[in-house]
């Protein structure tokens, strides 16, 4: 994946900088947290500084051109974007999975599964 910067305008009034920027990639279309990382690199800034607020790739191409901005601090961009560009930028967590012991859910599984044949042989005594 290759990024260029097409224009770079710098915004005084909002301390941050406005990148129109072009991705060349091969295979799938890269994601935005993948993006934000190489435009952070390229820029030397935080991750948690830039946000990439549209990419559009052409069918069949393999390239996308987007806009993103850079902040200088984390609280103005906290006053300025709306809280759902803050959320579609955030890094996905990784769901965290709780794992049982197998013994257990097997011998629970044993268990209930006798449970029936032994009510059925207390009803076929009777």
């Amino acid at each position: 994946m290759e990024i260029k910067i097409v224009n770079d305008l710098d915004n005084k009034l909002l301390n941050r900088k406005e990148l129109d920027f072009t991705v060349e990639y091969e295979g799938p279309t890269p994601s935005r947290a993948d993006v934000r990382k190489k435009l952070a690199a390229l820029l030397n800034k935080d991750v948690d500084l830039v946000l990439v607020q549209r990419m559009e790739s052409e069918y069949g191409h393999q390239f996308a051109k987007g806009y993103a901005k850079v902040y200088e601090s984390a609280d103005r961009m906290k006053q300025v974007e709306p809280e759902h560009v803050l959320l579609r930028n955030t890094m996905p967590e990784e769901p965290v999975v709780e794992e049982e012991p197998a013994e257990e859910t097997a011998a629970d599984e044993g268990a209930a599964a006798e449970e029936p044949a032994e009510e059925a042989a207390e009803e076929a005594a009777e």
